[in-house]
């Protein structure tokens, strides 16, 4: 009678029936004891009630309508056989919605309106999985269509826009990331979700997050200006409330905004002596590595940064910090290869990837699909590819591939990585015209990158102005902002450009210039290698012993860390120096620098032939047939010169002088 009542009368009439079901529980002798299983159900559902905006209550009221007719339409039956076939046609109509959809997504998805409990776990789920293992999170479109139902029954539910803007990000979708983090503030400041006490602090609490989130938004998406705009927006909210939290938040992101135009170090330490002060710790450890980060690059010693990392640890284990212990690591592993010792970054490599299997299996949570794994395995796919162990590093590829699909946030690492591996290899080969095509992809993901393999190919199809000019261009581009790794290799390539135009003298201080950098910002090993094109240059300009000096202080780090395309050049300088000064020796003595010569020949044809190096084992095969002929082996002049032939014919033919390019 009392539904009956409700559904046909107005929606006062259910507003009366929960103000009843309250005054329940009033009295010396209440109808319903608050403790028992029936009185704990009828709270609860007051509770829900109360909780819910006028939007909710009326589509509660109407679903109360549409309910009551369908069940007055089925006449001869009673409440309770009522309530059975309804429940038995609710099940028949689930089941056959399920067996549409695939086994993965039906264990997360929902369908229909869920309880707050649910709605609540089922965010909280897809959020975690987002956050560490995308991959078994939903996709992108499943999830924002099981969010645009949740939001159809829930406008108001905050935390849904929210999940809405972080899926956005995942399809670098600025509108609908924007729209989604703006409704999400929206939502928290009408619901008063944020209030505490004082109604008007959680109302600014909110406004200035909203700021500084919206300021991230746009400096992840390069909008540099709207974010400076929305950052001071934030800090004057921030000042005006006194919160020294979102300050120190705020002086974060304003380094990041900053470094864009200059070096903001003292911005870095402030920000950083203020986290400790207030005691965040996370915000605190992010500091420091970003100042080790800067000071890398700035040419600071190693021994220095890993100092300051060592603190940082401390830190990290200290208050838990796993997530960051993967930062530290990580960024141990890119210094290490930045500053030339590949033999240290892959032992760090591999102990995070060893961390990684432990904590699998002490807490069962797997977070090995952060953007630190990413870089730790792009690194570790690119030294195996250095030494020749293609097979390997195209299944940590592959396994990057799995991890990170391409339209996560970190894709791009692995997708730069590929495309670099994929051009050497055509190189190497002498396949210029694929290594052309791949420009174009190198250039999509990282344009100096790019500009510089354009110029690479250029220079190896012989097109020595063209190559010339885009290398000016790019050292000058290079040179503004301070990116001294690829100023060098610049150098190194102009150099070689010199050599092949026969203008040695003008390359003697591109080289001098190049070293001065490299040690000037603690870069060994491109030290090593600017060595061995200065040692090159002194073997053109006819003082081999002289090179032969400097070769001994550069090979070192060079056969330690170097790849194996670069051990072979350098085997083979030394060769060809051995050669160019055992004229002067007597005829003893030049018999046993010859040997000496054809043991480094073998070596490097060795190395050459790991990375399937085509043109330079040619080369290695036509000096190694001479050094025969001169000492009276005919039957390896012989061998090499059929294997020299072989070569001679797959190849472009040219003309193969006695020395020749040292790369």
């Amino acid at each position: 009678f009392r539904l009956k009542l409700m559904a046909e009368g107005e929606l006062k009439d259910m507003e009366q029936f929960f103000d009843d079901l309250s005054d329940s529980f009033t009295g010396t002798e209440p109808e319903v004891h608050k403790t028992s299983v029936v009185g704990l159900f009828l709270r609860h559902m007051i509770l829900a009630y109360n909780k819910l905006s006028f939007s909710q209550v009326y589509k509660l009221y109407t679903a109360l309508q549409q309910y009551f007719q369908n069940e007055e339409k089925k006449n001869g039956t009673d409440e309770n056989d009522m309530e059975l076939t309804n429940a038995e046609e609710l099940e028949g109509k689930m089941e056959k919605e399920e067996l549409d959809v695939p086994l993965r997504e039906e264990e997360v998805s929902c369908s229909g309106p869920l309880s707050q409990k649910q709605a609540e776990y089922f965010l909280s789920q897809q959020a975690s999985l987002l956050k560490n293992d995308e991959t078994k999170a939903l996709t992108p479109a499943s999830l924002q269509k099981e969010l645009n139902n949740l939001l159809k029954f829930n406008p108001d539910f905050a935390e849904a826009h929210y999940l809405s803007y972080l899926n956005s990000l995942r399809v670098q979708d600025v509108f609908s990331s924007t729209h989604s983090l703006l409704h999400y503030f929206d939502r928290l400041i009408l619901t008063g979700a944020e209030s505490k006490s004082n109604g008007d602090e959680g109302y600014g609490r909110s406004l200035r997050y909203a700021a500084l989130n919206l300021a991230a938004l746009h400096c992840r998406f390069g909008h540099y200006q709207q974010a400076e705009l929305a950052l001071q927006e934030a800090i004057r909210i921030a000042q005006e409330s006194n919160d020294h939290v979102c300050l120190q938040h705020c002086l974060s992101w304003l380094y990041i905004l900053e470094q864009k135009i200059f070096d903001s170090c003292v911005l870095l330490e402030h920000s950083v002596n203020k986290s400790l002060h207030f005691g965040l710790p996370y915000l605190a450890s992010l500091g420091i590595q970003s100042l080790v980060q800067q000071r890398a690059f700035a040419g600071k010693a190693a021994s220095k940064l890993m100092d300051a990392l060592k603190d940082s640890d401390l830190l990290h284990w200290k208050h838990s910090l796993s997530e960051l212990i993967d930062i530290s690591i990580a960024q141990k592993t890119a210094i290490w290869r930045l500053y030339g010792y590949s033999t240290v970054a892959l032992q760090q490599a591999q102990t995070l990837l060893s961390m990684n299997s432990l904590e699998a299996v002490n807490v069962g949570v797997q977070q090995n699909n952060t953007e630190s794994f990413a870089v730790v395995l792009c690194h570790l796919a690119e030294l195996h590819a250095e030494q020749g162990y293609f097979a390997a590093a195209s299944e940590i590829l592959k396994h990057l591939k799995e991890r990170f699909p391409p339209s996560s946030q970190h894709a791009q690492l692995w997708m730069l990585f590929d495309q670099k591996i994929q051009f050497e290899r055509a190189v190497n080969d002498g396949r210029y015209h694929t290594a052309d095509s791949l420009v174009a992809g190198i250039t999509a993901l990282n344009s100096i990158e790019g500009v510089y393999r354009k110029a690479i190919v250029l220079k190896a199809q012989n097109q020595m102005s063209e190559a010339h000019k885009l290398l000016q261009k790019l050292l000058i581009h290079c040179q503004k902002i301070k990116n001294t790794e690829m100023v060098i290799s610049v150098l190194l390539s102009m150099a070689e450009l010199y050599w092949r135009s026969s203008c040695h003298t003008i390359a003697l201080p591109v080289l001098l210039q190049a070293l001065a950098l490299s040690r000037e910002y603690s870069l060994q090993y491109l030290a090593s290698e600017t060595v061995l094109n200065l040692a090159f240059s002194q073997l053109i300009l006819g003082i081999p012993e002289q090179a032969l000096n400097i070769l001994h202080m550069a090979i070192e780090p060079v056969l330690a860390h170097g790849a194996v395309l670069d051990k072979g050049c350098a085997m083979f300088l030394v060769a060809k120096c051995q050669v160019a000064s055992a004229a002067s020796y007597t005829p003893q003595k030049k018999i046993e620098a010859l040997e000496s010569a054809i043991l480094n020949l073998n070596e490097a044809k060795t190395y050459f032939a790991k990375v399937d190096c085509k043109e330079q084992l040619r080369d290695v095969l036509y000096f190694q047939a001479r050094l025969f002929h001169t000492l009276g082996r005919t039957q390896e002049r012989n061998k090499c010169a059929m294997l020299f032939r072989q070569l001679h014919q797959e190849l472009p033919a040219h003309g193969v002088p006695l020395i020749n390019a040292f790369k």
